[in-house]
């Protein structure tokens, strides 16, 4: 029976993460497993890997196969150079003082590298958020111009329209006030002309001649 090291997928969709299981090669992906022995959630930045390093590691010796995923993981945590540095003890290459040494080393350099890419990471996310305040910060004093100068124009086109209408409103008082006729001026220095006197003699008529 080939035993690998492979992934369970858990979760929903697009939350997914994955246990890290022993399973026989010849079960579905998801089915049964011998034994769980981690776990792993690639949503997080930097990825969040759970492991238990000893069940990881005597599972490799006995024969165990990883997939590629899983691989990448046990190399990731050092389990495949725990077991490499085992092996040269087992080889005689050196000691196991020295293989504990070695490592020790290496898991201080990965965690050195694991912190400075957090510190990256947290740089990168301040940099991005500081940048996006700055573009917010620039579009709401564009809004506020904009607007300012909206409000600016609504008024002085209800100045001018108030102007007009105060003209307009002058104009139409005038028209409709009634128009006072002035007397005629006398000239006294002209005399009236006298009335013709009438005789109070009658006129005689002429007789017809017959």
């Amino acid at each position: 029976m080939a035993v690998k090291i492979r992934l369970a997928r858990k979760g929903r969709k697009k939350l997914a993460f994955y246990h890290i299981v022993v399973a026989d090669s010849r079960s579905p992906r998801d089915g049964r497993y011998i034994e769980k022995i981690g776990s792993y959630n690639p949503v997080t930045n930097p990825a969040t890997i759970e492991l238990d390093f000893d069940k990881a590691l005597g599972w490799l010796q006995n024969g165990a196969l990883p997939t590629d995923t899983c691989r990448a993981i046990l190399s990731y945590k050092g389990v495949l150079m725990k077991k490499h540095l085992l092996e040269g003890v087992t080889k005689g290459a050196f000691d196991e003082a020295e293989a504990n040494k070695r490592f020790d080393d290496w898991v201080k350099q990965n965690e050195a590298k694991i912190e400075a890419k957090k510190a990256g990471l947290e740089k990168s996310a301040d940099d991005d958020l500081g940048n996006r305040l700055k573009e917010e910060k620039r579009i709401n004093e564009a809004r506020a111009a904009k607007l300012a100068k909206r409000n600016a124009d609504m008024a002085a086109r209800a100045a001018a329209g108030d102007k007009a209408d105060a003209i307009a409103e002058e104009t139409s008082v005038a028209e409709e006030a009634p128009v006072v006729e002035e007397a005629p001026v006398v000239d006294e220095s002209v005399e009236a002309p006298a009335a013709e006197e009438t005789s109070s003699e009658p006129v005689a008529e002429d007789k017809p001649q017959e």
